[in-house]
């Protein structure tokens, strides 16, 4: 339920057309935020997130960008903020997924994981910084996961990558002490979502056997911890990682 913690603000969420990013973007808007998401080649998906999210009585934004692309994350910063205005929250939450084995990762498929998940956030945090740090004030929350920490067989890249994102929020955090921008990010564990599809029902099942609650999290068990590190609440957060995982990772 609402305590529109919220009101007045305006959130990016990096692709929230569907999964997590659709959670999180709902989430959001429940507590009075205005919403602004990007998606890649999901129209359909993005009309129904859009359609949600003003049922909700919020004003909102999408377009497609491949968070690949610099210039496609600058100008779909600006056109959000144009159709909106300021931005206060930044959730990178944007996601690239698919197993293969360490010795078949071609160079193509590596530089597409790194690109989406290390590039996209890395530049969409630096666009929004600049204007967060100028008004002194913002959160930046980097989506993660669990897989960060502990690894996966036949997602290496997948598990580099949202490595090198859980140390970039650390790097950016201590340089943005003091600026009034708080950044943090959440790991989550591995949640019922598309992102499930390409990975085999043996993986699946390892991946399973490992959480202590003996099952995947739901998206809106994940959404809640972006909501409080967005939040008045969450105002002393700097630097950390919330990570709901079922007991999988304990740290």
């Amino acid at each position: 339920m609402s305590q529109d913690k919220l009101v007045g603000k305006t959130a990016i969420v990096s692709g929230g057309s569907r999964g997590i990013g659709r959670g999180i973007a709902l989430a959001l808007a429940d507590e009075g935020a205005d919403i602004a998401f990007c998606h890649f080649r999901d129209d359909d998906q993005a009309a129904k997130t859009q359609q949600q999210i003003e049922a909700l009585g919020r004003n909102c934004f999408a377009t497609e960008c491949d968070v690949s692309n610099v210039a496609g994350v600058r100008d779909f910063y600006q056109a959000a903020k144009s159709a909106l205005g300021k931005v206060d929250i930044l959730v990178n939450n944007a996601g690239h997924n698919i197993t293969e084995n360490f010795e078949d990762i071609s160079e193509e498929s590596f530089d597409r994981m790194l690109n989406v998940h290390v590039k996209g956030t890395f530049f969409m945090a630096q666009t929004a910084y600049r204007d967060m740090k100028d008004r002194g004030e913002g959160r930046i929350i980097n989506i993660t996961s669990q897989l960060a920490y502990k690894g996966a067989p036949t997602l290496t890249h997948y598990c580099a990558a949202k490595g090198a994102n859980a140390t970039l929020t650390k790097a950016l955090a201590l340089e943005s002490a003091g600026t009034g921008v708080l950044v943090n990010a959440v790991a989550p564990g591995v949640t019922n979502t598309d992102l499930l599809t390409p990975l085999s029902d043996e993986l699946l099942n390892t991946l399973k056997d490992a959480i202590p609650l003996g099952r995947f999290a739901e998206v809106s068990e994940i959404a809640p911890s972006v909501v409080f590190l967005a939040s008045d609440e969450g105002s002393f957060f700097h630097g950390s990682c919330i990570s709901p995982n079922g007991g999988e990772v304990m740290f």
